[in-house]
């Protein structure tokens, strides 16, 4: 495991973990891990070694949301509206958005504010019992700011994210299981392994089309269906004359399991 300035990062079998590593302060985003985080991103999705994500947290969170002592320091120098946090957490979402591979989100603990939103920007999301989510905005008389009300309105519907986002509830697990905020939950002891397992899952199929069908799904939000249709045939076509198109095939033919290898 190597150390990236208040990140934790592996990869093993084909599978990349990174770990958010300021425990003390419940593993909040400041602008140096925001900045750290999205160069281990750009490092990982160009490494043809690593096929699958999986985002953490040591301790007792997930992520706290914004650096609150980074932010009270810009406040009192007068440049709370200058001093970059904005901007830099955008980029990373965005980042992590976009991204080619699969990505997991294994939350432990609390996930507060931009912490909740670095969780929403991945594809899925594994819980422990003990999380919590909190959008953590209206409480500070804010509105959300780091992709909340993009991501929300879309995973739970607009009442439940309003809910949520209005009256900055505390959502359990179960709860946030109920309303479509995470796919699966598990023990806290757990966690690591159930992440793994859907990691490996992942790693061992078709991480080409995996990635094809990650675009059709966040361009088809822009997209008419007969628009969505013509995309589909062209991502259709480039997985078909891919390696792992081709392997499929042939596995079908031979009855056996294909061995992709993400190409």
């Amino acid at each position: 495991m190597t150390a990236q300035s208040s990140l934790l990062s592996q990869v093993e079998a084909g599978v990349a973990w990174i770990t958010l590593n300021r425990p003390q302060q419940r593993n909040a985003l400041d602008i140096p891990t925001l900045k750290a985080l999205h160069e281990l991103l750009e490092q990982y999705n160009a490494d043809p070694a690593v096929r699958v994500l999986v985002l953490t947290g040591s301790g007792r969170s997930f992520c706290a949301g914004a650096d609150l002592a980074e932010w009270a320091e810009a406040e009192a120098r007068g440049a709370l509206e200058t001093y970059g946090w904005t901007e830099t957490a955008h980029a990373l979402m965005t980042r992590l958005h976009s991204l080619d591979k699969p990505t997991i989100a294994a939350i432990n603990g609390t996930a507060v504010g931009g912490g909740m939103d670095l969780a929403l920007c991945c594809d899925l999301r594994i819980a422990a019992q003990s999380a919590r989510f909190k959008a953590g905005y209206t409480s500070m008389a804010y509105s959300p700011d780091a992709g909340a009300s993009w991501h929300l309105p879309r995973l739970i519907g607009s009442e439940q994210a309003k809910r949520l986002l209005f009256l900055d509830e505390l959502w359990g697990a179960e709860r946030a299981l109920a309303a479509g905020l995470v796919s699966e939950l598990c023990a806290d002891d757990q966690l690591t392994h159930c992440a793994g397992d859907l990691a490996q899952r992942l790693a061992s199929g078709p991480t080409f089309a995996f990635a094809q069908t990650k675009k059709l799904m966040r361009e088809g939000f822009l997209r008419t269906l007969p628009e969505q249709l013509s995309a589909e045939l062209a991502a259709g076509l480039l997985c078909g004359r891919s390696q792992d198109g081709a392997e499929a095939l042939r596995a079908a033919v031979e009855k056996r399991t294909p061995d992709f290898i993400g190409q």
